[in-house]
């Protein structure tokens, strides 16, 4: 299923994009509903931070058009679209011993001029980004002495410094136990629904994006399956088709959102008698 929202400030049109020759999403056309958190999912290289990245204009599609406010994104000037739309990528680099508060201001350079000087309205909006993840305390910390969880709460910062509207995470838990995948997502959430940033990100863990997103997007083989709410979209045959995973999804009792508990052939081997129970045969 193909679909679009009409409140849709970045939306993809009939866009075909690989690397070389090599098409790897083909003919897609689908909307990141405005306000909300869209996650992205699908097998190992289905497409997803493929078409995540061309949404941000890393890539050019060979066809079909990127559209960000209505105008194709192509034809806007880069630090335009770094007012509107803030990408962090899959695994951010930074110079050896830069320190959070450092890392954060960057994110003001789309809002700045070669002529103009480091103002109070850019202190305030680090300061805010640094409050807002948590990272205030850090500041003066260099961030390869930080945690998995501290660092990515950092390159989140620097994402809200930029001040947009729009963010694209591909894969922000990557690398991370699951307490700190947890306070990442968790951070997400606050962002949209306090500060009213539409997100869209790419995920692997189908459970935390069930509990996480409120419009989910299913590729295989560059081309979207179907997308809805986790629970229209998260289903048995969803699974089946897309992952070649036999599961049962249940919800959970506190938020009645999908949980997957993936079947395996242990347990028919749990569940079968203990060779030494067996009663011998007379």
């Amino acid at each position: 299923m193909t679909s679009t929202s009409p409140a849709s400030r970045l939306r993809a049109d009939s866009v075909t994009v690989g690397y070389g020759e090599v098409p790897v999403v083909r003919d897609l056309t689908f909307a990141i509903p405005d306000g909300k958190v869209t996650t992205i999912i699908g097998p190992n290289g289905c497409g997803k931070s493929t078409m995540l990245r061309t949404l941000a204009r890393l890539l050019r599609p060979s066809s079909g058009t990127v559209l960000l406010d209505g105008e194709p994104i192509q034809s806007l000037p880069t630090r335009e679209i770094a007012r509107r739309m803030a990408l962090l990528p899959q695994t951010p680099v930074a110079p050896e011993g830069l320190l959070v508060r450092d890392l954060v201001g960057r994110g003001r350079h789309p809002h700045q001029r070669w002529f103009s000087q480091w103002s109070p309205e850019d202190e305030q909006v680090v300061e805010s980004a640094l409050a807002m993840t948590d990272t205030a305390d850090l500041r003066d910390r260099a961030l390869d002495q930080l945690s998995g969880g501290q660092r990515q709460r950092a390159w989140i910062a620097m994402t809200l410094a930029q001040d947009t509207e729009l963010l694209l995470l591909d894969e922000p838990t990557t690398y991370l136990d699951l307490a700190h995948q947890v306070e990442v997502l968790d951070l997400v959430t606050r962002l949209n629904r306090e500060r009213g940033r539409t997100v869209a990100m790419v995920l692997h863990d189908l459970n935390l994006a069930a509990r996480y997103s409120d419009h989910m997007v299913v590729m295989k083989d560059g081309a979207i399956v179907t997308q809805g709410t986790p629970t229209d979209v998260v289903t048995a045959a969803m699974l089946r088709e897309v992952f070649g995973l036999d599961a049962d999804v249940l919800p959970d009792p506190r938020t009645e959102l999908p949980i997957i508990v993936p079947r395996s052939s242990a347990e028919a081997v749990a569940a079968a008698p203990h060779p030494e129970s067996t009663p011998l045969l007379p």
